[in-house]
């Protein structure tokens, strides 16, 4: 069934999906990774595609920006859609100095300025943090391919242009780049039991100042995205080794 932002059909979608911000990014990928790939997406131009790779059926689809957005498209995507495993994509700014422009960076946990756990009356502060097999698999696949990458701590702001350089308290605590989405994607993934994980590339660096152009933003971050995709074929794989043993 459709959602007032998805028109999707039951079964349109696989277990596992690719989550980058910009939509076009998402038709990046389909046309140039996927096959035999089928379009369920364009409510808002919030474009969504499904095919397969090395053989495992994913899917892709943008989410927009902001804890708000991917809020809503994680939300339907787990509740009405099934899906099980939820990659985000995309772009970071770095904190630290060492990061370099494109490096990986992958989300242990994510920090926040928003007020989007609110929502569960909690009586405490709750950490938002990545599925582990997600991770290890993602972290592995870097490895082997001898990408540099860094595991840790991401901050997912509500402001892209904010007053002051309040970055430098988040540094502090360790955090090694902002972001903007992947606090609420693990907290609607805790909240429903399914898996999730947030994998970057550097887009600029806040030390140095050094940044990327919007075009290799959008299409530059192959290594990133070739991470992300193995990623989810191995687990697609592992849950239908799975279902298929149960």
């Amino acid at each position: 069934m459709s959602t007032p932002h998805n028109a999707a059909n039951p079964g349109d979608i696989a277990e596992t999906i690719l989550l980058p911000g910009d939509p076009l990014r998402a038709k990046f990928i389909a046309d140039t990774y996927l096959e035999d790939v089928v379009q369920f997406n364009a409510v808002r131009n919030m474009l969504g595609y499904t095919g397969t790779y090395c053989g495992a059926r994913l899917s892709v689809m943008g989410t927009g920006m902001g804890c708000p957005s991917i809020g809503i498209y994680t939300y339907e995507l787990i509740h009405f859609f099934g899906v099980k495993n939820l990659i985000r994509i995309g772009s970071c700014g770095a904190m630290r100095e060492e990061l370099q422009l494109g490096e990986i960076v992958m989300a242990i946990a994510a920090s926040t300025d928003s007020n989007y756990a609110h929502q569960y009356q909690l009586p405490g502060t709750f950490s938002a943090a990545a599925s582990y097999d997600l991770l290890k698999t993602a972290e592995e696949i870097a490895a082997e391919r001898g990408l540099p990458h860094t595991v840790g701590t991401v901050l997912s702001s509500d402001l892209f242009y904010g007053e002051g350089e309040t970055w430098r308290i988040w540094e502090k605590m360790g955090t090694l780049a902002v972001e903007m989405e992947s606090f609420a994607l693990y907290c609607n993934a805790a909240r429903a039991g399914v898996r999730a994980l947030g994998i970057f590339s550097v887009s600029d660096n806040l030390v140095t100042r050094q940044e990327l152009s919007a075009q290799q933003r959008q299409t530059g971050f192959t290594s990133m995205m070739e991470v992300a995709l193995e990623t989810a074929c191995r687990i697609s794989r592992q849950a239908a080794r799975e279902t298929g043993s149960a």
